[in-house]
């Protein structure tokens, strides 16, 4: 409000190189307060100011010019694009290739905020020619420079397949792949996020990733101390996972799935949800990956997500994951139903605090219509909802008609008895189920 930015300005272009270093360095501290300043900054012509001297100036002076052009950029897409705009990417490649490493340094920032908002942003630091002298950075000694040059490469890979092939074209995921067992927890998160966002967007990226021998040393992840270094390994885990039967063959041969079960039973919050996800995909691609996941005893630390977490999404996922596991025959929903799963899902189904996540509904469904364990569908008879109710009633009138002592256990704990009390649609399905359970039984027994 005091004119400040405009009396900075002029003292950027001053003969005594500290003073023109510390004046960029107050506008960089104004602009890194919040996005009004940052625009201040921008309006006031500084960015072309301080891009055009910066080759010819000394290496604080370009650190903290970098600086100023990364907490513009930080703040949104539009502030970015006026990073782009004013010529600063190109500065930005010539203090990669600075001899000093700090200067590298504060480079490898500015260009990952400019490349994390989208993907246009992304692709002109890109063309900037960014991308091979980042992969060059996280082969130098210093652990900072490596830790925010793994950084850049992840957020250039996120957005497309595209920008993920230019960085493994780069020659990126040998050298990232190397540095995953590094005792830093800092580097280990980027690196391993790194190779998430380039392995998430298709099977041949996936399969690029995995034959840098990745596994079995990304398993030792899951086991870190770092919170943040356990959930990007199991969410690289989980992207290759995704893609296939084969590549979620080869994490299984290599113990992932008896690790990730470790990890979610070590684990709280959203640590547990890439690990959850993974066990889910696992067990979506075939009855004997399913079986894999079950041998693995995978099922008890689904159901205690369940009831240990309290956000909505978590339950949501861990609820699908068992869907997925009991989804593909009557032996698999058995191992599902015999863990007591099913009235706690019903208990989520019919609880109103329950996000809408259709995800969870499904999933009950999904085990249900597998699901021939008579003991765990008869307390369902009592207190599910009528959409619920048609396919527990379903199962019994598949099972009742082949299983005589599933037919008496049947009375005697009051099954057929609910089964007379529910109100159907004559002619519907569910009316059909009804009449087929009844005509496993005399008459009188019916009455």
């Amino acid at each position: 409000n005091s004119g400040v930015v405009s009396l900075l300005r002029p003292l950027l272009l001053d003969v005594v190189p500290s003073i023109r270093q510390t004046s960029a360095l107050a506008l960089g501290r104004l602009a890194d307060y919040n996005v009004d300043l940052a625009e201040v900054v921008v309006k006031a012509g500084i960015l072309p100011q301080l891009v055009g001297s910066l080759p010819e100036e000394n290496r604080h002076y370009k650190k903290t010019a970098a600086f100023v052009l990364r907490v513009v950029a930080k703040h949104s897409p539009q502030l970015a694009q006026a990073v782009v705009q004013c010529g600063a990417l190109e500065t930005l490649v010539i203090c990669l290739e600075d001899f000093d490493p700090g200067v590298k340094e504060a480079a490898s920032w500015a260009f990952d905020y400019v490349a994390r908002h989208n993907p246009e942003l992304s692709q002109a630091v890109v063309d900037a020619g960014a991308v091979p002298l980042l992969v060059l950075c996280i082969q130098e000694p210093e652990i900072a420079l490596k830790r925010i040059a793994a950084s850049t490469l992840s957020d250039i890979s996120k957005h497309s397949p595209e920008l993920a092939q230019t960085v493994v074209d780069a020659g990126a995921i040998a050298h990232l792949a190397q540095m995953i067992p590094n005792p830093d927890a800092k580097l280990k998160r980027q690196v391993l996020s790194a190779l998430s966002q380039i392995a998430k967007h298709s099977m041949d990226l996936a399969e690029l990733v995995v034959e840098a021998e990745i596994f079995p040393v990304v398993l030792t992840c899951l086991k870190d101390s770092d919170e943040y270094v356990k959930k990007n390994g199991a969410t690289l885990i989980r992207e290759i996972a995704k893609h296939s039967p084969e590549l979620s063959q080869l994490i299984v041969n290599s113990g992932g799935v008896a690790a990730m079960i470790d990890c979610i039973g070590s684990c709280r919050g959203t640590v547990r949800l890439p690990g959850i996800m993974m066990l889910g995909y696992v067990a979506a691609h075939s009855e004997n990956l399913s079986m894999a996941v079950i041998v693995s005893k995978g099922i008890p630390p689904l159901c205690a997500c369940l009831v240990e977490e309290h956000e909505d999404h978590i339950k949501a996922a861990a609820a699908w994951a068992l869907g997925q596991i009991g989804r593909h025959s009557a032996e698999h929903a058995r191992h599902v139903a015999v863990a007591n799963v099913l009235p706690t899902l019903l208990d989520i189904y019919m609880d109103t605090r329950s996000s809408e996540d259709l995800k969870m509904k499904a999933t009950l469904k999904n085990i249900l219509q597998k699901c021939t364990h008579l003991p765990s569908l008869e307390p369902l008879l009592h207190d599910a909802p009528p959409n619920i109710m048609k396919h527990i009633v379903g199962q019994f009138s598949k099972v009742l008609p082949h299983d005589s002592k599933a037919r008496r256990l049947f009375v005697t704990t009051g099954g057929l008895k609910k089964v007379q009390e529910i109100k159907a649609e004559p002619g519907s399905l569910l009316q059909e189920y009804i009449s087929a359970i009844n005509n496993c039984y005399p008459e009188e027994i019916v009455r």
